[in-house]
């Protein structure tokens, strides 16, 4: 059995492979540009690739019977061009990590532990308990607002309701209200979901539906003092308008994980919008990392490598994105 893993993506879940897989196999580790003969051999010679990316420049591997994807979002590979022999799987796993994110920004919106410490080191008690004029806020008791209640909704929820948040959720297919979720909408109640709320995180994967769907209308419903966060697809929250609604003081702030445009091999270090966002002092911006934690790679690793012993023995896979011959 050849395993390839392509790209900085994969190999990072390459390390340790062989001893989570359990059985003989030759792993190897490709980069993202298959600028050699023998790497594009390689590639095509695969059994079994680990990789975020399928498409018509690289080569047909014409034996292989999976193609893994190291994580939810599958839009950059094309489908229809993967032999019809290899099954397609994603894997998820990040939503822990993600959940835990969510909930440390928005506590850090209302606990200035930075502020104050760094106050208090020069003699200022801002913050001291005693005086109303020093108080500062808790998210016991605020709404939180998930667009989208897949994985990374389901956990955030959890997270937020042991901190005694009310949660309302909206979604492509109905949610049922329950422990976890005390109101529900649709898609076409957008209006009407992001102004229940103080707090709107993004979290739908993006597809032709979804692409914009947090636009200017969403802003104008939202109360003046939510903030919005996205930690699903940049693309998801129109970029403009987010930035107008930013600049223009329409929204109390954003937590920004998820961007419009990212490093290339042309452009390593890029700023992650066309519009000054790093200008603004009401958006907290960090580089697609939520989801980036060692519990992840390991969740991910031991899925991939489940899949992979599936596969090979002719069992039942987990998260099926397609079916292979």
């Amino acid at each position: 059995m050849r395993i390839v893993f392509h790209g900085e993506n994969a190999a990072s879940f390459s390390h340790g492979f062989a001893a989570v897989l359990g059985r003989d196999a030759q792993v190897d580790l490709l980069p993202d540009v298959l600028s050699s003969d023998a790497d594009r051999r390689t590639y095509a010679e695969a059994d079994a690739i680990i990789g975020v990316k399928f498409d018509a420049t690289l080569p047909q591997p014409p034996q292989l019977k999976l193609f893994h994807v190291p994580g939810a979002g599958y839009d950059m590979v094309d489908l229809g061009l993967l032999p019809a022999s290899a099954a397609v799987c994603n894997c998820f796993g990040h939503e822990q990590a993600i959940a835990e994110y969510v909930m440390s920004a928005l506590l850090a919106r209302q606990i200035p532990l930075a502020d104050a410490d760094r106050r208090l080191r020069s003699g200022d008690w801002t913050y001291w308990a005693g005086a109303p004029e020093r108080v500062h806020g808790e998210v016991a008791g605020t709404t939180i607002g998930l667009l989208g209640f897949g994985h990374i909704g389901k956990a955030i929820a959890a997270r937020a309701k042991a901190f005694e948040m009310t949660v309302h959720v909206a979604n492509r297919s109905p949610v049922a209200t329950s422990a976890l979720v005390d109101r529900a909408f649709t898609l076409d109640q957008l209006a009407e979901f992001c102004g229940s709320v103080d707090a709107v995180v993004v979290s739908v994967p993006f597809t032709e539906e979804t692409k914009g769907i947090v636009g200017a209308a969403a802003f104008a419903a939202m109360r003046p003092d939510a903030v919005v966060v996205n930690v699903g697809r940049g693309p998801t929250i129109d970029e403009q308008a987010l930035y107008d609604a930013l600049k223009g003081g329409r929204i109390g702030g954003a937590i920004i994980d998820t961007w419009y445009r990212y490093p290339q091999p042309n452009d390593p270090a890029p700023l992650p919008s066309r519009l000054p966002f790093q200008e603004l002092s009401n958006v907290l911006m960090t580089p697609h990392m939520s989801g980036w934690t060692n519990g992840t790679i390991r969740r991910r690793q031991a899925v991939i490598a489940a899949n992979i012993r599936r596969r090979f023995s002719g069992e039942k896979l987990e998260n099926v994105v397609r079916e292979g011959r």
